[in-house]
Order: structure tokens, then C-alpha cells, then sequence
């Protein structure tokens, strides 16, 4: 199967105001608002630090990817990867739309039925799966989508025992090619977790059939983060190459292939939003172009996308406490923490910080915007670029919708703070924040130390 090169392209990058008004975000007589929503006023009637979500910027995100999957390939299903952002509302906007779901845990699994999201729109593409997990799966028939040989066994008893037909079963592949924002985030390779290679592939589906499976899937998921639709290439060719192999010497008709998420947002202002027409070349037109050859009809084309749909429809609103100059630089020091935003401290990702209310000064500085959590590492930017700030003022802190409140802890004893969501121009709270008797609700005193 031929690779796709691209030609190399001269990046086309918006102005600043324009990065800004494709995030729903533009600054009104100085103030910044959001989605239609002065941002001064959610803080100060919500308080902060507190995460901000963008309904309708969801819903956009996720009509835009749909209509181009559709303008190639009609049998496709975008399923939302639960674990960028599992808030119930959320859950519920995407479930409006037609998503499907991708949960890496029972707990997700669990969140999409509070949210009314039925079992076949979920697939459970876990790792490292207990029997408890296989379980709760088969028993609220959820597909799950396995990660090694070694678990087929464990999951074809769990079938047996609760009575249940063996039907649909799907295997995740790695393709040994894999890509992402940070080397926690590439989930391909050799030396990868994740999925079985090559030389096991044909043992695997062998073996699922055997253990009287009927039906296949097949997965992939090269990594998070990816911008360049590059970084698709070698995996989706040496994938597509495996698929194919499979049912040639299987002679196994897939329902689906799933390609995983990846799909990756511009965090800095001059950076180029992936490509979804080169991405469509790679990816789903190589796809589809590969069923015709070998005449599988109807195989259904998944994909898996978190941050895309989620990261830029959120921000977190969060409060100056303190500016302090040590004679060497200046600290805007917030009430957020990483314990609210852990990707900086994490993966040393980059988030654009702006102020909520510019000041009349045309003055700006270099400040270190870092937060109240009791270590070194809890810097949300270095060097930043803003107008003179002052103890009172308010930051935003943007593209925190995927992996922000997922990740967010109690650390230091910090109770998570409230998300808000906005709607024709009004707020509603969808999260209480946490309170102090939170943090201690689950504990229990023995009774020699009462």
C-alpha cells in the first residue's frame, strides 16, 4: 500500500483576534466574554477558580467533524472519548447530536448510562482489565475492546458464566507507529502498553473465533494531541495492511475498524488547527478505498476524539491573590492550581493565558502565572506576555476542556472547584464545587484512636 506524502505547505495562521473568536472567545469595550458571557461576571458569581463550558462551541466541534467524515465515507460513527471530559452535561450535549461513546473505565461506562447514553453507542477500550471490569461489561452488554491475548481467556469464561451469547469482540492493534504532544501521550511502539502487534494478530482473532466469537472489530490509537495529519501515515497504512491480511487469512468480515482519536487543537496562538482535508486523505478516504478493493460491505469506519470536540469549549476563570516581584521576576500568583490544571505541571503543555478586563495602560510585563499548591512544578506559564496585572484582576486560562477537570485532585486538601455552562447566552451550574466535608466524607476513625 503507497504512503501519502503532502506536499510541504505554507502554514495559513489567523490573526489573534481571529484564534480568539474560533475559541468563542472576543473582548468587548475590554472586557473578555465568552460565548456571549461577560467572564467578569461568571466569576464574580460563581467564584473562582471555576471551569467555564461552551455548549454550543461543543456541539459545532462536533458537526464540523461529522459532515466531514460524512462528505467521504457514510457509515461512520464518532465515538467521544469519555475520559477528556466525562461531566454529565457534557455527556448529555454530545448524546443529542448522535455521538457514540468510548469509555477507558467501568466508572465511564457508568457515567455514560447516568447520562441515558444506551450500551450499544459505548465501547470499552480498557487496559490491564480485570475480572471485575470484564463483568460489568458483559453484564450490561457493553463491547469491549481487548488489549491483549491474554485477556480473552479471562473475558470468554465471564461470557459462560452469566449465560451471555458471544457475540461481537474486537482486538486493539499497535501499529508500532505512533505520535502525540508528549511521550506519555503516544500510545504506539514497540515498547508501548498498549495493543498487540503484527505477529500477533492472526493468534488473537484465531483464538476469539475458537472461543466462539461471531463477529470482529478492529482498533487503533496512535496517540493524543496530533496536529500534523502526518503523524497518521505510517500507522493507518501498516494498520490497514494488517486489517486486510486478517481477513485474507481469516477470511473475517469486521463489522467496524477503528481508527482511535488524536485528533489535536491549536493551544498557542500561532500555531495551524489540524488539517481536516489532509486528514480525511490519510486516514478515511484510504480507508474506504481499501473495503472497495477487498468488497467488504458496510464495515462501519470509527473514530475517537476527545479533545477536539471538548478542549477549546472550555476555560478556567481563576483570581490574582498576589503579584510578587523577588527581584529577579514577577509571580501573578492565582487561586487555581495544578491540582485544577495538571497538564502544565505534567506534560509542560502550553495554555494561553489572557486577562478577563484589560486595564487603560498600554504597559505590559513578564510574569510566571503560577498557583497556591505547595511545590515548584505548580507554574501554569513562564514568561508570559500581559498587560500590568494587580491582586483583584482575573485571568483565563484557555482550552481546558479536555483533561482539565478529568485530572483535577484534592491535593493539599483543595476541594475541586464548580463548572459552569453556557447556554444562549446564560449560565448554569453543572457541578457544585466541593466543599471541605467533601474531601473527608469517606473517611472512618477506628475506635482506639476516637
Amino acid at each position: 500500500m503507497e504512503i501519502i506524502k503532502f506536499p510541504n505547505l505554507l502554514p495559513i495562521m489567523m490573526d489573534y483576534e481571529e484564534w480568539l473568536k474560533s475559541k468563542d472567545l472576543e473582548y468587548r469595550e475590554g472586557i473578555l466574554y465568552m460565548a456571549g458571557v461577560n467572564t467578569v461576571d461568571i466569576a464574580e458569581k460563581y467564584g473562582t477558580p471555576i471551569y467555564v463550558i461552551n455548549e454550543d462551541l461543543i456541539r459545532k466541534r462536533y458537526k464540523t467533524l461529522k459532515k466531514e467524515l460524512d462528505s467521504v465515507y457514510k457509515n461512520n460513527q464518532i465515538h467521544f472519548a469519555v475520559k477528556a471530559n466525562s461531566n454529565l452535561s457534557v455527556l448529555k450535549i454530545l448524546k443529542s447530536q448522535g455521538a457514540y461513546f468510548d469509555c477507558s473505565s467501568t466508572g465511564e461506562i457508568y457515567a455514560c448510562f447516568k447520562a441515558g447514553i444506551s450500551s450499544e453507542k459505548i465501547i470499552y477500550t480498557g487496559n490491564m482489565f480485570t475480572n471485575e471490569d470484564f463483568k460489568f461489561a458483559v453484564e450490561n452488554d457493553i463491547l469491549v475492546n481487548l488489549d491483549s491475548i491474554s485477556q480473552l481467556k479471562r473475558l470468554s469464561k465471564v461470557y459462560e458464566d452469566l449465560g451471555k451469547e458471544k457475540n461481537l469482540i474486537s482486538f486493539r492493534i499497535n501499529p508500532e507507529f505512533g505520535a502525540g504532544h508528549h511521550s506519555h501521550t503516544i500510545t504506539a511502539g514497540k515498547d508501548i502498553k498498549f495493543g498487540i502487534l503484527d505477529n500477533q494478530v492472526i493468534e488473537a482473532y484465531s483464538k476469539a473465533r475458537e472461543y466462539g466469537f461471531k463477529k470482529f472489530g478492529t482498533h487503533i490509537h496512535v496517540g493524543s494531541g496530533i496536529l500534523d495529519p502526518n503523524d497518521f501515515d505510517k500507522a493507518s497504512e501498516k494498520y490497514l495492511t494488517i486489517v486486510m491480511k486478517l481477513a485474507d487469512t481469516l477470511d473475517i468480515k469486521f463489522d467496524f475498524v477503528d481508527f482511535g482519536g488524536g485528533l489535536g487543537i491549536p493551544y498557542r496562538p500561532k500555531e495551524v488547527p489540524l488539517d481536516l482535508e489532509e486528514y480525511k486523505k490519510v486516514v478515511i478516504k484510504r480507508f474506504k478505498d481499501l473495503i472497495e478493493k477487498v468488497d467488504m460491505d458496510q464495515v462501519d469506519f470509527k473514530i475517537e476524539p476527545g479533545r477536539y470536540i471538548t478542549a477549546e469549549a472550555s476555560i478556567i476563570l481563576t483570581q490574582i491573590n498576589t503579584i510578587k516581584d523577588n527581584g529577579y521576576k514577577l509571580f501573578a500568583g492565582v487561586d487555581a492550581g495544578f491540582n485544577t490544571l495538571i497538564r502544565p505541571t505534567m506534560y509542560g503543555s502550553y495554555h494561553h493565558i489572557i486577562v478577563c478586563k484589560k486595564n487603560s495602560k498600554e504597559k505590559t510585563q513578564k510574569y510566571d502565572v503560577v498557583g497556591p499548591i505547595c511545590e515548584s512544578g505548580d507554574v501554569f506559564g513562564k514568561d508570559r506576555e500581559l498587560p500590568e496585572l494587580f491582586e483583584g484582576d482575573y485571568l483565563a486560562i484557555l482550552d481546558a476542556g479536555a483533561y482539565g477537570f478529568t485530572m483535577s485532585s484534592p491535593y493539599n486538601s483543595r476541594p475541586r472547584p464548580a463548572e459552569v455552562l453556557l447556554n444562549d447566552q446564560k449560565s448554569y451550574l453543572i457541578r457544585k464545587a466541593e466543599t471541605f466535608d467533601d474531601l473527608l466524607s469517606h473517611q472512618e476513625i477506628p475506635d482506639h484512636l476516637k
